[in-house]
């Protein structure tokens, strides 16, 4: 029988250190997990919101479309004087926030950008901006939130490496995506393509784990849904591509025209005009509110809001939209935008690109009404974020239907190298540059644009 060996001081105090590590490793995961399951619930809980304040619209105008002229000047002009006054950081969609804060090293403006209470702001003022008939989405925002989310976990954890810090900031940025859209894969994508801006930064464990629990924490609230229902239409090889030629040259050139629009306006808008917008930003938001109620007249009320029900009407072939519902809602996308108010542009360039879709079927009758709306509308989106691979996985998870990938993917690859002819800077990366240097002006500042910070804009 052989004699036990005797553990020694050392070895005790390895394994204790040991256990000690193990434990701290899995309350950080737990609380990390903790962080996914809230942007999960609040995603969900920000959509019910919003469609509650679409409701509310929906009412008003039920009551007589002529007080939009009221309400959506007033709606914008409040909107943004709170957002000057006490929520700087909150404006615009959120995504271009989100992915300045990837390239910041001053934890002091990362804090102030994506403190919870610009959070709960971005919530309230984007849902006030759909109430007033704002051609804006949730989505933009909800990426800001889910990032907001996991800064705030990752602060209270104590973590202070900036590439940490960068790993939750995508993770919650991509989560709010995956639950936003019940698209978990769009999430994943849309942290490689538009967040990390490289395909090089492969996905970390970190972001997976965020998608999947946010993902099902939005699933066990609302159940298993797809944003758009489900389409069984298919793009055969042959004459029906004429479709993806046409749908990628169009979308390319109108969503790279909006694109390069809104970065030019996001400069500075020359002349006296400009010099009214800087002195009165309020009396300028309110007058882009009655521009909007115009547009809202002369279509029917179908401008107002993020388009949802107008794109997912068009996509399932349920609704008969004219030509010009496209036109206008582009233009009052941008009047939006101009205002300056918190809101997105995911859901109304999805909005755009199926109106679109819509009319170009019209004239591809070989082709599956269908399946030219879904070209449509990836084709235009692609073109706005020049993130193809992101604008794919979204459709294609929105409608459910994977027959049809190979033709998206041509018309989203199609429409970008269209766009990029047009706007050489993605649209969000370009934003982002700006935000930087607006966030702290002083000229050796952490967030004073670098080669790095510039690649967001040329090289996403």
């Amino acid at each position: 029988m052989s004699a036990s060996v005797p553990v020694t001081s050392a070895q005790l105090r390895h394994l204790r250190d040991q256990a000690k590590a193990g434990t701290v490793n899995w309350r950080r995961k737990l609380i990390y997990w903790s962080g996914a399951v809230m942007v999960g619930v609040v995603a969900v809980t920000f959509a019910f919101l919003a469609d509650k304040a679409a409701g509310l619209r929906n009412q008003i105008i039920a009551l007589s479309p002529w007080l939009m002229l009221i309400v959506t000047p007033g709606g914008l002009a409040l909107s943004t004087w709170l957002t000057r006054t006490w929520f700087r950081g909150a404006q615009g969609s959120g995504i271009p926030q989100a992915i300045a804060c990837m390239h910041l090293n001053d934890f002091r403006i990362i804090d102030r950008v994506l403190a919870l209470k610009i959070a709960l702001a971005k919530i309230f003022l984007t849902c006030l901006g759909l109430l007033s008939g704002g051609s804006i989405g949730r989505e933009g925002p909800t990426v800001q939130v889910g990032a907001s989310i996991m800064h705030t976990v990752g602060r209270f954890m104590g973590v202070h490496d900036p590439i940490k810090q960068r790993a939750l900031i995508k993770a919650g940025g991509a989560a709010g995506v995956a639950a936003a859209f019940n698209t978990p894969l769009a999430g994943i994508v849309f942290g490689i393509e538009e967040l990390a801006h490289s395909y090089e930064q492969r996905t970390s464990g970190t972001m997976l784990t965020c998608v999947v629990i946010a993902g099902v924490t939005a699933i066990a609230m609302v159940g298993n849904y797809t944003y758009f229902g489900h389409t069984s239409s298919v793009v055969p090889v042959g004459v029906s591509w004429l479709a993806v030629l046409a749908c990628g040259v169009l979308g390319g050139l109108s969503g790279g025209s909006f694109s390069a629009l809104l970065i030019r306006i996001s400069r500075g808008v020359p002349g006296r005009m400009g010099l009214f917008i800087a002195r009165h930003p309020i009396s300028f938001s309110a007058l882009c509110g009655l521009v909007l109620a115009i547009i809202g007249l002369l279509s029917g009320g179908m401008t107002y809001g993020t388009g949802y029900v107008q794109a997912r009407d068009i996509i399932m072939g349920s609704g008969d939209y004219p030509a010009s519902f496209f036109v206008l809602k582009f233009l009052a996308t941008i009047v939006s935008y101009c205002s300056g108010i918190p809101g997105g542009l995911f859901a109304p360039s999805l909005s755009v690109g199926a109106g679109m879709g819509g009319w170009v079927a019209q004239y591809l009758p070989h082709t599956s009404p269908g399946a030219v709306v879904l070209l449509g509308t990836v084709a235009y989106f692609a073109a706005v974020t020049q993130a193809p691979l992101t604008a794919t996985v979204i459709v294609m998870e929105m409608c459910d239907n994977q027959q049809i990938t190979l033709a998206l993917l041509a018309s989203a690859f199609l429409a970008f190298g269209v766009s990029r002819a047009l706007c050489s800077h993605a649209l969000y990366g370009a934003l982002a540059v700006r935000f930087l240097r607006t966030a702290d002006p002083r000229p050796n500042s952490s967030s004073s644009p670098s080669p790095a910070t510039d690649t967001m804009g040329r090289n996403q």
